[in-house]
């Protein structure tokens, strides 16, 4: 693996017969949703087809923030962002997580009065979200020039470590009951009588009423070969970390030429504040009218290309039964290959901005695959057609910081309590009721 390696998290011994609920999917999502039903009382097994968080959830720059987020994500952000001021009391392990504010910053009239725009959805929220310039920018900034002359200021926002927080979480969720299981794909849901009866796994079958899916970039193959369509795609985002640097910011600063995070060792995770690559795969054609909106309006930050993506997901088997080998053993960690022309920009914007940059190097640099939907914002659902079937999944870069509260909320839904806000926005039928499916950036 060339990514951070997550804390390691060992298995439990014995997959059980039988339980309340299945989660598929060790990443962020899937343990805060195993750590929530577990509190409730609930018998859950946890599947990962390879190890705890070792895919995009511990590649992911780090952010827990509310700032510049899709105005339907904003109330879940909100439950999220009160989860982690005392998730590390309640877990009994650290994650790093720490309220050093985000900086967004204006690169000219138009960015600036998009974010004015945008700061209409927090107002009386007490969030102390704000525009700031001159002196109180340079404070915040450690007096470098980044180009830009006002910012968003997110003072509630913060960060954490990717590489510790899933672990923690699943951690916690054993210790009030959970059962963890790595190395195990789930292969398919049994169905009886029209409803989830259990799970085939690689190692037997498991009885249970109900399922969460919570695949991330798998999760599409998944539901496809349960005969639920689920339109998602992948994104590569590349990260570089930095080795300790002494001057650097607190707060974290995304702009369109780079963004950074301190880290919780001094060094800074690095990536391009808008670039992404996007693999030209089978699915691109089968998905294109339902993400043409989101390709128009994001055009400038996707870097198309054809690679052996293709090859892979081509030959890659979308049905099977639950005796066959599937592509989640053949693949147990995706883990593609940085782009380098992308680290190299970042790191040459990075270090204009930052000067204090320079002082550091560059000790690795990763890719991770971001699970997107046509607009951008995740499926927390169950499944009308499958009782007792949930899938939360595309959380289309956002996941990280708000897997806390979508945890809670899957969690809300599987056991049929008052959800602890509104799920309309996040249900999987939005992309078949007629519904108008697009981003919404909030200005």
């Amino acid at each position: 693996m060339t990514a951070p390696k997550p804390t390691p998290v060992e298995p439990d011994l014995a997959l059980p017969k039988t339980v309340d609920v299945v989660v598929i999917g060790g990443g962020i999502i899937g343990v805060s949703t195993a750590l929530e039903l577990a509190e409730r009382g609930a018998s859950v097994l946890l599947c990962e087809k390879g190890q705890i968080a070792a895919e995009q959830s511990s590649r992911n720059w780090g952010w827990v923030r509310l700032g510049m987020r899709d105005p339907r994500e904003i109330p879940l952000m909100q439950e999220s962002l009160r989860i982690w001021q005392t998730l590390d009391d309640r877990l009994d392990r650290k994650t790093g997580y720490t309220r050093s504010g985000i900086l967004f910053g204006a690169s000219g009239k138009r960015d600036a009065g998009n974010m004015e725009r945008w700061l209409y959805h927090v107002e009386g929220l007490q969030t102390g979200a704000r525009m700031v310039s001159g002196g109180e920018l340079a404070d915040l900034l450690r007096g470098n020039q980044t180009g830009f002359e006002t910012a968003l200021y997110m003072p509630q926002d913060g960060r954490a470590e990717p590489q510790w927080t899933a672990p923690a979480i699943a951690e916690a969720a054993r210790a009030r009951g959970a059962v963890i299981m790595t190395n195990c794909a789930v292969r398919s849901v049994d169905v009886q009588a029209g409803r989830i009866a259990g799970v085939f796994t690689e190692r037997g079958r498991v009885a249970s009423g109900r399922v969460v899916l919570a695949g991330g970039a798998w999760s599409r193959l998944f539901a496809g070969n349960a005969g639920i369509e689920l339109p998602q795609l992948k994104v590569l985002n590349t990260v570089l970390r930095t080795s300790p640097i002494a001057e650097g910011p607190e707060a974290a600063l995304w702009s369109d030429d780079f963004a950074i995070r301190k880290r919780a060792d001094g060094g800074y995770t690095i990536a391009s504040g808008h670039e992404n690559t996007v693999d030209i795969v089978p699915d691109s054609f089968r998905l294109a009218m339902q993400f043409l909106p989101a390709f128009v309006q994001e055009w400038k930050s996707l870097r198309f290309r054809l690679s052996k993506r293709w090859t892979i997901e081509a030959k890659q088997d979308r049905r099977w039964l639950p005796t066959d080998v599937t592509p989640f053993e053949k693949c147990r960690i995706l883990d593609p290959e940085p782009s380098q022309k992308t680290l190299r920009r970042a790191w040459a914007s990075a270090c204009k901005g930052y000067p204090a940059v320079q002082t550091g190097e560059i000790v690795q640099s990763w890719a991770g695959m971001i699970d997107v939907t046509p607009d951008a914002i995740p499926v927390i659902s169950g499944v009308d057609d499958l009782p007792g079937m949930y899938i939360a999944t595309g959380f289309s870069g956002h996941g990280f910081g708000i897997g806390p509260g979508a945890g809670r909320l899957m969690a809300d839904l599987v056991s049929e309590t008052v959800p602890c806000v509104d799920p309309a926005a996040f249900r999987l039928s939005r992309f078949s009721d007629g519904s108008k499916v697009r981003p919404d950036p909030g200005y």
